[in-house]
């Protein structure tokens, strides 16, 4: 009887060696690829609040400018009445003071009155720079515009930040206007340019990746190529963090404003709107009391310098400040010492 065969031992196959290398690189590709879709959502988050920000601070003094005009032009007329009542005061104790036959005593009495009348407030101390002309300035520079100057000096240019100037230096190689031929390009390249050039001067980072993102179709990148994955996320760091700067600029930038007196205005103003209130008309109204007691001052100085009224008459005070003084002088007191008293009259 034949022997059977005997089985021949099967032959397990060997398993493929893991290439560990490559799963490495799976790992960090897809590590990258998680990074950089958290750093873009973060890249956009800041975009947007930047917007925002910018919007609000935008608003804000638009409606300090809108008020201070407001406050400027039903108010300039009085003012100026109040200017020159006031260089009126001081011209009429200049020519009493002149006086050679006014007697010691009576010249101390009357320097007092007039050192009074400007340390209340009733008139502004002699030889004062013009309030009128110094408040105008100070408006004018809280409002002053910076002008895009696309000719700006190269020291001024060299001091922007090295990225919204890699930035700025990639706009300008696609959007500058000899880039283009036909007269329609050049027109919608100029502008954009224009608009390149103002983000750039105001150092504002998130408008130009705006202009980038809106203009240009690219910028998502789908490679595979870690070395791609990695420049993408390192380019998105070092952005986000001069948005993130660029952000709490201009936070600081709106609290200043609001800090501000006229900021305080404003906030006063919508207060008082709330309220059925016209704060404007009632400060017309404020500056027309004022200059109408600042007049019967004057008229009261004129008429001692005319010899109409005594010297005692004169020591007295006009009648026009009725409280006036003593609460303007107490105040005053209270402000500078923190204590409360009683001021008897001239």
């Amino acid at each position: 009887m034949p022997k059977p065969k005997a089985k021949s031992a099967r032959k397990n196959p060997q398993p493929k060696p893991i290439n560990q290398n490559s799963s490495v690189a799976t790992l960090a590709m897809s590590s990258l690829h998680i990074t950089l879709e958290a750093l873009e959502k973060e890249h956009q988050r800041l975009i947007t609040q930047i917007k925002r920000k910018r919007t609000e601070l935008n608003n804000f003094v638009e409606q300090l400018r809108s008020l201070a005009t407001q406050i400027f032009s039903k108010t300039d007329a009085v003012v100026k009445k109040m200017i020159a009542l006031d260089q009126e005061i001081h011209q009429l104790f200049d020519e009493i003071l002149a006086d050679k036959k006014l007697g010691k005593k009576s010249r101390h009495k009357i320097e007092t009155i007039y050192e009074n009348l400007q340390m209340i407030g009733i008139i502004r101390p002699q030889n004062s720079p013009d309030d009128y002309d110094e408040e105008n300035e100070e408006l004018d520079e809280l409002f002053e515009e910076t002008e895009t100057d696309s000719d700006a000096p190269r020291e001024q240019k060299s001091e922007q930040p090295k990225h919204i100037r890699q930035t700025f230096l990639r706009l300008a190689e696609i959007f500058h206007p000899d880039k283009v031929a036909d007269a329609e390009s050049q027109q919608r390249h100029t502008e954009i340019m224009q608009e390149i050039n103002r983000a750039y001067h105001e150092n504002d980072l998130a408008r130009l990746l705006e202009i980038e993102k809106q203009h240009l179709s690219g910028g998502d990148i789908e490679s595979d190529n870690q070395d791609d994955l990695t420049r993408r996320c390192q380019l998105l760091e070092q952005q986000n963090q001069v948005l993130k700067s660029q952000y709490e600029n201009l936070k600081r930038e709106l609290t200043m404003f609001k800090r501000t007196p006229e900021g305080s205005m404003v906030s006063d103003y919508r207060k008082a709107i709330k309220e059925d209130i016209d704060p404007i008309a009632m400060m017309v109204k404020e500056a027309q009391r004022e200059a109408k007691m600042i007049e019967g001052v004057r008229d009261f100085v004129r008429d001692f310098k005319n010899k109409k009224i005594t010297l005692q008459h004169f020591l007295k005070g006009p009648d026009c400040l009725g409280g006036t003084r003593e609460e303007m002088l107490e105040d005053l007191f209270e402000e500078m010492f923190g204590v409360s008293v009683q001021v008897s009259r001239f």
